[in-house]
């Protein structure tokens, strides 16, 4: 007889299918279908459906969101020696395709009030480098970033925005999804995702012939010849259609996962929220996050190593708030704009456990864990 371990692995954010298997329909077809290849029915839909659920008029199916961000720097005509704004609090896959496109990345600071790209930091930057090519603005844990002061200022230099909404899909500002207010959005799909297909990402934009482009560049740039003919470099990023049905499942589910997210958030604050130099990710009124990770910064006696030693002991994983690009060993030769809003972010912060699959049982393991910090 099967026994429920006590200290079962609770995961940072982990795959998540639907109990209703809307996934396995899809896959399913694909296979009756024989349809496994990057195109079929799966890959249109997921297309339409995603540009659909976020409001944008076209969309691309990727192999990353990494890769949605190289063909979003190449549409936007990034090139060698261009400079791009991309704020340092954030992954590295945000950044690696600035190199990817010989461009040299110039990194933002973040504000307390968003975590994300100061838009003070971001005039200075403008000052500095005029000739900027493009801005990369991220949607951090699921926060926006502030999208009207961003927008105005990045407008009045006449450049292009790409939005790496990867976090963010189900997050609104001001009643706008993330990843719609730039020249080009994208979305992640990888395992630790609100949404997964196990890996995959998606380009949007309004721009369908941009989105036309990017689809050739993804497929080789193979073009329209009976022999195999290529006039332009091309690159392997197009999803499969088995990822595609995966991914049309799980956008059934969005909303379900939004509001558990949502749901561990505000378990966190009632049972957290007291203890001292215990502060939650900022809340503004125009933002309606996913709230992807519940992340808080430390004040006072606890530190993040604490927490992170004593949840692991209890078999719970966490994680250090990302460590800003212009701290990293590969990146940091390049400039950095701004004052030490990332590093201290990055010094005090942590990111709780956040799937959707805990239940109170698993949360209240947590919070006891945390609890017993402030007891010793």
């Amino acid at each position: 007889m099967a026994t429920t371990k006590v200290n079962e692995r609770i995961f940072l954010s982990s795959p998540h299918m639907s109990d209703e298997g809307f996934e396995m329909e899809y896959v399913k077809e694909a296979f009756d279908t024989n349809w496994i290849a990057p195109l079929g029915e799966n890959v249109n839909g997921f297309e339409k459906e995603l540009a659909e659920k976020v409001g944008s008029k076209a969309a691309a199916a990727l192999s990353s969101g990494t890769a949605a961000i190289h063909l979003a720097l190449k549409a936007a005509g990034v090139g060698e020696g261009d400079i791009v704004f991309c704020p340092t609090l954030t992954f590295s896959a945000t950044a690696n395709p600035i190199i990817y496109q010989n461009a040299i990345p110039v990194f933002i600071d973040s504000d307390y009030e968003t975590w994300n790209m100061s838009p003070k930091a971001l005039e200075e930057a403008f000052q500095k480098y005029p000739e900027v090519k493009a801005v990369l603005v991220v949607h951090l844990y699921g926060l926006s970033a502030d999208m009207d002061k961003i927008m105005v200022i990045c407008k009045s230099h006449n450049v292009a925005v790409i939005e790496d909404a990867a976090e963010s899909l189900g997050t609104y500002y001001k009643g706008k999804h993330t990843g719609t207010f730039g020249d080009y959005g994208i979305f992640s799909f990888n395992g630790n995702k609100i949404i997964t297909t196990s890996g995959g990402g998606m380009l949007v934009s309004n721009n369908e012939e941009r989105i036309a482009k990017a689809r050739f560049w993804a497929t080789q740039s193979r073009d329209q010849a009976r022999h195999y003919q290529h006039s332009e470099l091309g690159f392997n990023y197009r999803m499969s259609n088995v990822v595609a049905g995966i991914g049309r499942g799980q956008l059934k589910v969005l909303d379900q996962r939004v509001a558990k997210k949502n749901y561990i958030l505000e378990f966190y604050k009632r049972e957290l929220g007291g203890l001292e130099g215990v502060e939650f990710m900022p809340n503004n009124e125009w933002d309606e996050p996913n709230y992807w990770l519940s992340s808080i910064t430390l004040s006072g006696k606890v530190r993040p190593i604490d927490i992170f030693d004593a949840l692991e002991a209890e078999n719970i994983e966490s994680r250090p708030v990302w460590k800003p690009m212009h701290m990293q060993p590969f990146f940091e030769k390049f400039d950095f704009v701004g004052t030490d809003v990332s590093e201290k972010l990055f010094e005090n912060g942590v990111c709780l456990p956040s799937d959707t699959k805990m239940t109170d049982g698993d949360l209240k393991r947590v919070v006891k864990t945390i609890k017993g910090l402030w007891l010793k």
